[in-house]
């Protein structure tokens, strides 16, 4: 069966035209949505364009990289020498990739955000991003199990890898392991970070080889279950805790994703077109328990169908931080967390992406 990445159709009888509005009335709006509280939010790669990772689809919905080709979890996973070749190209790959998402920094709508979440206006945020943004614009006052209760992952985080028999550890300890075995490949990492020409990075931390081949880059094997036993050609299947194309999300997250959803009064949607059928169900299920909705995002949404959507096609950017200081009032100055939280945040999109910024993902 041929699997195909997942876009938006431009069929008219599906999408449809929302009349363009101004920035003070879009933040109105916004405000008013908020200002009850008790809000989730549900956000795609559109909210991390400001933070320098480009988004997936365009304003027509369309891969804004026509070139991209990603791995599917089933050619990853597979353990015969073909799946080698697979998992030696989306190593190398994502090997270049993954410092500039390590580095990457939370964009002025992460932090808007943080700041809504530490004002309890925003219970619950439910994120498709695999970036760890969110976590890093979070209160300084929240342990990791805060952190864990109040942020759902949808899709997983590039931070940490693990191997199909469940034995994980660190991106940054697996990184360097790469670096070991690769030192031609390391010399050519560090000489891009010298010459600060950064290869094009996907929201997932794949990039483009620009001609340079992977036939000799060495996958590290987990080390545990070569103690274990197991033969080399299966302790090489590993993958960074994210999901991928033709891989499900597990029920415990699903599940955990409507339960969120329930315990709030409301959903926003930031940045995302909802290709993803796992996020597109949340924002099916909270039409059908009777939940508003409300989308901020540039561009046709899977969701445009729905009479009962309220939708602002506008940059999240452009208006979030307005908005929390309209909603939190006098203590968003007077507040030292409140104040760290709305202070921060990088404006620094992509340059060549510029056209598309803070579309979904």
């Amino acid at each position: 069966m041929r699997v195909s990445i997942p876009t938006i159709s431009l069929d008219p009888l599906v999408t449809k035209a929302f009349p363009q509005v101004s920035k003070t009335e879009a933040v109105s709006r916004l405000v008013s949505f908020i200002e009850p509280g008790n809000v989730a939010v549900l956000t795609g790669a559109g909210i991390s364009v400001d933070s320098g990772i480009r988004a997936y689809r365009g304003q027509n919905g369309r891969y804004l990289n026509p070139n991209y080709h990603p791995i599917f979890f089933h050619e990853l996973a597979d353990p015969t020498p073909k799946g080698h070749r697979f998992r030696q190209r989306y190593w190398a790959r994502s090997y270049l990739g993954w410092p500039a998402i390590k580095e990457a920094k939370p964009s002025t709508s992460h932090y808007a955000i943080g700041a809504l979440q530490y004002s309890n206006l925003v219970h619950k945020l439910i994120t498709q991003n695999v970036d760890g943004l969110h976590g890093k614009a979070i209160p300084i006052t929240w342990g990791a199990y805060e952190k864990q209760r109040r942020i759902l992952e949808l899709h997983g985080r590039l931070r940490t890898v693990s191997c199909t028999r469940g034995h994980s550890q660190s991106r940054a300890v697996f990184q360097e392991r790469i670096s070991s075995l690769n030192p031609s490949w390391r010399k050519y990492v560090d000489e891009l970070a010298r010459t600060g020409s950064e290869p094009r990075t996907n929201p997932d931390g794949d990039v483009e080889l620009r001609g340079r081949y992977f036939t000799d880059f060495v996958v590290p094997n987990c080390e545990l279950c070569l103690l274990e036993g197991v033969n080399a050609d299966e302790a090489s299947i590993i993958k960074p805790d994210v999901i991928f194309f033709g891989e499900s999300i597990s029920s415990a997250v699903k599940d955990r994703s409507f339960r969120d959803l329930e315990c709030c009064d409301k959903l926003l949607v930031i940045g995302t077109t909802l290709a993803t059928y796992s996020a597109f169900r949340i924002v099916k299920h909270a039409l059908e328990v009777g939940k508003p909705v409300m989308m901020l995002n540039i561009g046709p949404t899977r969701a445009d169908k729905f009479e009962r959507i309220e939708k602002i096609e506008m940059k999240s950017g452009a208006v979030l931080t307005d908005v929390c200081s309209l909603v939190l009032g006098p203590k968003a100055h007077h507040d030292p967390e409140l104040r760290r939280l709305m202070m921060s945040g990088v404006v620094q999109p992509p340059i060549d992406d510029t056209a598309d910024n803070d579309t979904g993902g």
